[in-house]
Order: structure tokens, then sequence, then C-alpha cells
């Protein structure tokens, strides 16, 4: 029966490949995965590519709607506009949701942080949790709960970033944010996100070591984590990954009882050639590097990229548009055609189904 399935995964994978209408959605399930972006309310303005991300992602993430700094820029009142616009159009195209971020340190209300460090009142992050939980329960599909909470450079020993969160409270602010997060819905995955794993340099060395400290300490006290969100952010032209390292990484993670999501991936092209085919090689081989071993891992569950089309990346400065440059990091280009990166991605999802 073994070799029924693998004969009929080899007569797959050209005609899925070939087939122009299916999308990224299409291919990942055929590996059992789920593909998705980030997507912001003001790019629905353009109904081409409301069309074309229904297609290709079936889940998003919102790009800003859900960070706190929009949804309560005053204390105490909740604004879910931009939020509910985007859970309306992913029940309307069959897209699921990813929420992002519950806690983290950046992109928060102006009056959040003097409050956190005069009062130090736990209320001031497990409600708002409670809150945006349960505005959306049973709508998402995982929950990035704490955010970029680790940063060995700070110096600590048990390599936690020195954020106003910690100032406030100590390492127990993760611990109470998790179990309150499970509190407001026992049933929804919990996920910790981060970068600094991806690539193989020294300073990635420490951060996955001190990535697999923290979860292994964390799981011992029985805080509810569920899943890894590694953010998949990668540099063309700067450190490669070391699929070796990677690989053990990921494997290390798995045997922790933890699931694996790709949550944010994107490949910055910035200090390559001009010639736009040449960095359009390097980005799809820089995410092929690190995809083919992502996505080889049984524990992995879900990609998300940063954004779906370059067409909404940030405009570059004056001296690089000068020299004919502009960023080239996602699937899609400006006019919502294929690129390298897009089909470096789709072959990830067919090779070895």
């Amino acid at each position: 029966m073994a070799g029924v399935g693998l004969a009929r995964a080899a007569t797959l994978r050209p005609s899925i490949l070939q087939d122009e209408g299916a999308g990224l959605r299409d291919l990942a399930s055929h590996r059992g995965l789920v593909y998705g972006a980030a997507l912001a309310t003001y790019q629905l303005g353009t109904p081409e590519f409301a069309r074309v991300f229904a297609r290709e992602a079936a889940i998003l993430v919102p790009e800003y709607e859900m960070k706190r700094g929009v949804i309560e820029a005053e204390r105490g009142r909740y604004d879910f506009t931009g939020c509910d616009r985007l859970v309306e159009f992913a029940r309307g195209h069959g897209v699921a949701m990813r929420g992002h971020p519950l806690v983290w340190h950046k992109r928060n209300p102006d009056w959040l942080e003097q409050a956190v460090t005069e009062t130090r009142d736990p209320r001031l992050f497990a409600d708002y949790i409670a809150a945006v939980i349960a505005r959306l329960k049973g709508q998402v599909h995982s929950w990035d709960v704490v955010n970029e909470a680790i940063e060995p450079s700070d110096g600590r020993h048990d390599a936690l970033r020195n954020s106003f969160w910690l100032k406030a409270y100590g390492p127990d602010y993760i611990d109470q944010a998790y179990h309150a997060a499970r509190a407001a819905d026992p049933d929804a995955q919990l996920v910790y996100n981060d970068w600094g794993f991806e690539a193989g340099g020294p300073d990635n060395d420490r951060f996955r070591a001190a990535t697999l400290g923290f979860l292994d300490g964390a799981l011992a006290r029985k805080v509810p984590i569920d899943a890894l969100g590694i953010q998949g952010h990668l540099a063309a032209y700067g450190t490669k990954v070391d699929q070796r390292k990677l690989r053990s990484f990921l494997d290390d993670v798995r045997a922790l009882g933890l699931g694996i999501l790709i949550t944010e991936h994107d490949v910055d092209d910035s200090g390559g050639p001009s010639r736009r085919d040449e960095r359009d090689r390097a980005v799809a081989d820089a995410s092929r590097r690190f995809l083919d071993v992502v996505v080889a891992n049984p524990a992995t569950s879900a990609l998300l990229t940063w954004g779906l089309s370059d067409r909404f990346l940030a405009a570059p400065g004056w001296q690089q548009q000068l020299a004919g440059y502009s960023p080239r990091m996602l699937p899609l280009d400006i006019s919502f055609a294929r690129k390298p990166l897009w089909h470096a991605i789709a072959s990830s999802f067919v090779s070895g189904a």
C-alpha cells in the first residue's frame, strides 16, 4: 500500500505544480499543511488582491488590526473595527484566522508602559487577554500569546528580554499570560512566537539554546504552551540557514511535544544586485533552504508569510530608487504575478509529499 501512495504522489507532483489554478493553500493541503499570510484591511480595498488572497491563502493573520495599540488605544475602550472586518472577510472566503499578538513589548498604546510600571497590576495584561479572546473565541486557529520575550544579548541568566513587562512583573508574567489565555479559551492553540533560530550563526546558536531552555522550563511548570511559532524572517544576502542545526533544533522542539508553525516568513533582498532576476533567485534559494527542513518536520502544521504581494511593502529610500531597487520579499510581485519565491514555497509543499 505504501508503494501505491508513493506512486500516486509521484504522478501528482508535476500535475499540481502545472495547475495554474492551484494556489499555495491547495498545494499545502496536499502536504497536510495550512498556508496563509498577513493581511491588512486597507489591502482589501484592492478587489483583485482580495480575490488573489482568497485563492492563495487558507489562513490569515492581521498585520496591524490585532495589535494592542490599535485595539485599546484608550485604556479600557476596545475597538475591534479592523479586526471584525478581517474576520468577516475570512468567513466569506473560507479562510481561518490567527491571533497575534496578545503580549508584546512593541506596538502598544501610549498609556500602557507607564501604567504597568507605576501599578504593576497583572490585570493590565490578564484582562486584556480575556477580553480579546472572548471576542474571538472559537474563530481563531491559534494565538501568539507572548511574542518575542527572549533576548540572550540582554545578559540575563534566563535569556529573557528585559522588557517593561519583565521589569514590572518578573518572569512570571509569561506563565500568567498563558494561563489567562487558557482560561479564556480552553480549546485554543496557544503559541510562543519569536525569531532568531532560523540562520546558522553563533547568535542563532545561542538563541536556539535559550529557546529550548525557556520552553523546557515552561512546560515543566505546566505552562499551557502548545506550539512554537518561528517567524521565519530570512536575509537573502545575510547569514545562511544551516540545515543541520535547524533540523536538530526542530527535532528538539518536537521532542518536547510541541507543534511548530512558521508565522511570518519573508526574505529580505536588500544588499543584493540591482537585477531583479538575480535577487529573485537568491530570495527563492534562501527560502527553499529553510523550508525544505521545516516542512519535512512532522510537527509543522502551518506556514504563513508576512504578506503575500510586494505591492504593499514600504517604498525604498530615494537612493535605492535611483539604483532601480524595490523590495521583492514576498511570493507575488506588485502585479500579483507569481515569483520564484512562490514556486520555491510551492515546491517545498509538493516535494516528498
